[in-house]
This record gives structure tokens, C-alpha cells and sequence, in this order.
């Protein structure tokens, strides 16, 4: 959490995640995205440089142009429009805040999956299974499925999300709530694909998360960042490799090289990862919204 935001008189709590911080105020909340980095659960004690100016501007784009498929919690990331108490925070909420409409958090993340790779590779090397469901073709790492997997898991307030099958996530819900959040996950993980594709860029898995206002289910959190999904160089795209990415993948390969347990204190990661971190983010950024990051 910002120091300066301590003092915000408008908050009546506030939350710190991995990477977001959220303050309630009254009938929308403020979320701010800072430059914290999380891989395997943990967040590491570096900063990556304009990591949340990043994310919040990728995820603004898209709310902005996926209204057509499904309604979204965004208001607007223009500060000038915030409250007026807000104002005085202005040099620090630039570019890295959104102001959002409160929702019923629905506590399920909802996974896309294109093609086969991370713990879905996992999964299918030990049981022949993605999501506890039987995967009939003989696959290799990064394959493309046939057809999208949906594949949800458990949202944990601490500690590790739990991957369960659709038919567990049903049993927590109405079917039809349950079938909305999957075809919705299905239809945007189809739309960022085909425009991504244009792009030069494969999106291989992301996940989504909803919340409701009265009857009506919405899209929150963030959407199709390089936090939350995979995004694969299309030119150097070959089966059976993991592809270039421009997500925190990187990270988490290098987690893995260095043979960190992920049980011990997280280490520090060096100058060279945290730059081409940041590098890999800001071509993303580029390529999806068309801007240079000012």
C-alpha cells in the first residue's frame, strides 16, 4: 500500500493482494496496481519499473473494447473524474489506477486453455487428464487443443488456488450462472485470440474472473494482462518447446533454474531478470493497445 493513501479520507478499508491494492469507497472502489511481481503464489521483494502502469492500461483497453460480449466493472481510469478527494493523489495514481463499480465477487477464477502448457503439461504427463478431464489425443508441450478447455479453479483469499473440474464448479452454483461464466471466459479467450493472432502474438491460456450487481454478472479484476495469461511469440511458435513469451513466465523459469523450493523466503531477483521482465511487458503492452507507455 502507498503511504500516501494511507491518508485517504474516503476509505473505509482497504485491501492489499499480490500485485493490486483495493480501496472501498462507499459504491465503487479504487483499484491500484503497483510495480509488485508474484510467481507460484509468492510475491518477490523486487519491483519491476512500470509493471502496474502496464497491466492497468492493458486491462483498461479491454474492458473498453469487450463491452459487446459482456458487460465489465470499469468506470474509468481518468483521474480528473475521480472523486474529489482523490485529487490530491493524482502524480501517484496516474496511469496505474482504475475507478471501478463494487460487485458480489463470484470466488472462482475462470481458466482458458488454447493450447497445453504450465500445469495443465503438468497434469496431462502424470493422469492423461487437464482439469480432471480425459484427454483422449496424444499431446506434446504448447500443442493447441482441438477445442478450448475450460478449466476453473478455486479463488484463495491466502495461500494456493485449488484447480477443480466445471462439474464441481457447478455444484457451488445455479447451472446457469456456471454455463454463463464459461461460455463468457470462452467467447472473450476467442476474441483476444483471433486479435492477438493478427497481432503476431498467441494467447495461450488467461483467466478471467466475475462478480454480480443484483441479477446481472460482470467481468472485474483485470483482463488478458501478462499477469494473468500466456502470450507466445507467433514467428518462433513450435510444438513441443515453450515458446518465447512476453509474460512472467520468464520468471518462473528462472525460479525454476536457480532450483528455488518455493516453500523458502523468496530471493532477489537480479538486475538482468527484472529489466527483461519489464521488457517483455512493455512489448505486450505495445502491441495490444498501440501506444507507447508515456
Amino acid at each position: 500500500m502507498h503511504d500516501e493513501l494511507k491518508q485517504l479520507p474516503l476509505v473505509h478499508k482497504s485491501s492489499q493482494g499480490k500485485v493490486r491494492d483495493i480501496y472501498d469507497l462507499g459504491d465503487t472502489l479504487l483499484i491500484v496496481t503497483s510495480d509488485r511481481i508474484s510467481a507460484f503464489d509468492v510475491v518477490f521483494p523486487n519491483l519491476i519499473p512500470d509493471k502496474g502502469r502496464i497491466l492497468n492500461g492493458i486491462s483498461a483497453h479491454f474492458f473498453r473494447t469487450t463491452g459487446e460480449i459482456l458487460p465489465n466493472h470499469f468506470i474509468t481510469d481518468v483521474v480528473e473524474e475521480y472523486p474529489a478527494e482523490l485529487q490530491a493523489f493524482k502524480v501517484y495514481l496516474e496511469g496505474r489506477s482504475m475507478l471501478v463499480r463494487k460487485t458480489r465477487v463470484i470466488p472462482f477464477e475462470c481458466i482458458v486453455r488454447g493450447y497445453i502448457s504450465g500445469s495443465a503439461w503438468s497434469e496431462y504427463k502424470r493422469t492423461n487428464t487437464v482439469g480432471g478431464m480425459m484427454i483422449a489425443e496424444d499431446m506434446q508441450e504448447s500443442q493447441k487443443f482441438s477445442k478450448a478447455l475450460f478449466t476453473p479453479s478455486t479463488k484463495a483469499s491466502e495461500g494456493h488456488d485449488v484447480n477443480i473440474s466445471y462439474r464441481e464448479m457447478m455444484a457451488h452454483m445455479d447451472e446457469w450462472i456456471a454455463r454463463y461464466l464459461k461460455d463468457k471466459s470462452l467467447e472473450l479467450f476467442h476474441y483476444a485470440h483471433e486479435l492477438l493472432k493478427k497481432e503476431g502474438i498467441l494467447l495461450a491460456d488467461t483467466k478471467f474472473e466475475f462478480g454480480s450487481i443484483g441479477n446481472q454478472i460482470i467481468l472485474i479484476d483485470e483482463c488478458l494482462t501478462p499477469d494473468s495469461s500466456r502470450f507466445w511469440e507467433l514467428e518462433s511458435y513450435q510444438i513441443g518447446t515453450s515458446p518465447k513469451s512476453f509474460d512472467k513466465q520468464y520468471i518462473r523459469d528462472y525460479l525454476i533454474e536457480i532450483g528455488w523450493d518455493k516453500q523458502s523466503e523468496p530471493p532477489e531477483l537480479p538486475e538482468e531478470v527484472i529489466m527483461k521482465t519489464r521488457e517483455k511487458y512493455l512489448n505486450v503492452y505495445k502491441i495490444i493497445t498501440g501506444k507507447e507507455l508515456t
